[in-house]
């Protein structure tokens, strides 16, 4: 067993460090032009379209906002590895690792943009009336009319969000458990848990996607509010030594004793590849997310979901960081949650451990619920039957109860395999689908400097009708019949 989680840790080394991140900088930087750096420039219009409110559906219920499609990919997007991803990039790479995490955020949002903003124009209706679903297999089936290749996204993307990473989450909360509450002995806790996990995550997810939006719009604030309180109470006690932390970050992502020591190519490497876990850019993740969203243009939801990615790195991560740093611990000591952990209780005294335990909980209970909203979309994807639907619900429960069981560190090196695959056929499909997402962001700017808040009807002349389904037409006469009223 041992030689071989060997042997896919060393292949899944090489994938990412010589494919997917050159692949993912690339398609940053390609997006980043062609939209006119979007990611900054249009800042301001994704502060204010965040907080417009979702629309009345059918059934009296409210339909779900760019907010609540904001959470859910949050929820999946902020996770235990904004505490001990970050850790662990800090730890290898050293302190320049973060530069080049922000680096890769800044330059990933515009990937965010485009990935979303498809998701968007190509979402189909939930049953659930004012609901809709979608993401990279739905317009890789529709933009690009390649089936085989959105079957295979949605495949993987259910493996790897629905199953592994749910155990992974799972096993993640009992462990930081343990440690919190050392007086704790016997195989009991575990189960106890596990079982625990699976009451309140089954509640969640039979109840409908609009009820998932609805408990990741109140578990990620506080969340977030609970964790960047804990970092403002570090960074505030260790003010003094902020300058330091700064320096030292610029300093190990450009600095010569980094060169001459072989040092930055691993903060190169530990921070963009830290950061690409983290942020989901460009990998398919998220999309699913922003289709869920009832907007009026899809390029709103491009720029949700790219506020997301800074709120997710330049916000969550860098907390982590700065509580790290600004401790200026022994490195070589710890790594992972417990450089972490150790630093809020050297600053803030030992109670500050049990509260990251709950922190912990908080951010991993709401990746599990973003990430069976991810694989719930993709099985809708390759089959309309609900009875598989209701099997996928229970063995996703069956994985996160096993995952609270014991180790899980081969179906996480397996996971990191399957989502570099995940995010090689989205960006095979996002480069050649991005000139849609252009023309859709020349169409939302034209209406903003019209002062109009843009609403979207679908151009021929911006994408192929056939693919089209939710949008109204300019031309109703060059769309194909809708089957479905919902849209």
């Amino acid at each position: 067993m041992d030689a071989l989680n060997s042997v896919i840790v060393d292949v899944n080394d090489v994938f990412w460090t010589w494919l997917l991140i050159p692949l993912v900088i690339a398609a940053g930087g390609y997006f980043t032009v062609r939209t006119g750096v979007v990611q900054l420039r249009q800042l301001p219009e994704m502060f204010r379209v965040v907080t417009e409110k979702g629309e009345p559906a059918a059934d009296g219920g409210t339909s779900v906002s760019a907010f609540g499609a904001f959470t859910i990919s949050a929820a999946a997007r902020v996770g235990t590895g904004n505490i001990a991803g970050v850790a662990t990039a800090i730890s290898v790479g050293g302190p320049g690792a973060v530069f080049w995490m922000w680096a890769m955020a800044t330059l990933g949002a515009a990937s965010a943009f485009v990935e979303s903003t498809l998701a968007q124009l190509y979402k189909v209706p939930e049953s659930e009336p004012g609901a809709f679903r979608g993401g990279p297999a739905y317009y890789i089936e529709r933009g690009l009319r390649r089936r085989w290749q959105g079957v295979l996204f949605a495949v993987v993307i259910t493996l790897t969000f629905g199953f592994v990473f749910n155990a992974v989450q799972a096993n993640t909360i009992v462990a930081t458990g343990r440690a919190s509450f050392g007086a704790v002995r016997g195989d009991w806790f575990g189960p106890l848990l596990g079982l625990l996990l699976v009451v309140l995550l089954g509640l969640v997810i039979f109840g409908g996607v609009r009820r998932i939006s609805r408990i990741t719009e109140v578990l990620v604030p506080v969340m977030a509010v609970v964790y960047l309180l804990l970092g403002i109470a570090v960074v505030v006690l260790n003010i003094g030594d902020l300058p330091r932390v700064l320096a030292d970050i610029v300093g190990g992502a450009f600095g010569f004793r980094e060169v001459v020591g072989g040092g930055l190519g691993t903060a190169i490497q530990q921070g963009i590849r830290r950061g690409m876990f983290s942020n989901e850019a460009g990998l398919g993740s998220a999309p699913n997310a922003g289709a869920a969203a009832d907007v009026s243009h899809p390029v709103k939801q491009g720029l949700v979901q790219s506020l997301g990615v800074y709120f997710d790195t330049l916000l969550i991560c860098s907390i982590t960081a700065f509580i790290i740093l600004t401790t200026d611990p022994d490195l070589s000591e710890r790594r992972s949650a417990d450089l972490t952990q150790s630093a809020l209780r050297d600053s803030l005294g030992g109670w500050a451990g049990h509260t990251l335990t709950l922190v912990v909980f908080l951010l991993a209970f709401s990746s599990m619920i973003g990430n069976f909203y991810y694989g719930r979309s993709n099985i809708e994807f390759l089959t309309g039957r609900p009875e598989v639907l209701t099997a996928f619900r229970v063995l996703v429960l069956v994985a996160v109860f096993g995952g609270a069981l014991g180790s899980v560190s081969l179906i996480w090196n397996l996971a990191d395999v399957f989502m570099g695959v995940m995010a090689l056929v989205n960006l095979t499909a996002i480069l050649p689908l991005g000139v849609i997402a252009v023309r859709l962001l020349a169409d939302y700017r034209g209406q903003r400097a019209a002062g109009a808040d843009p609403v979207y009807v679908h151009r021929a002349e911006i994408a192929d009708p056939h693919g089209v389904e939710c949008w109204r037409a300019a031309d109703p006469s060059r769309l194909p019949p809708q089957p479905d009223p919902a849209c």
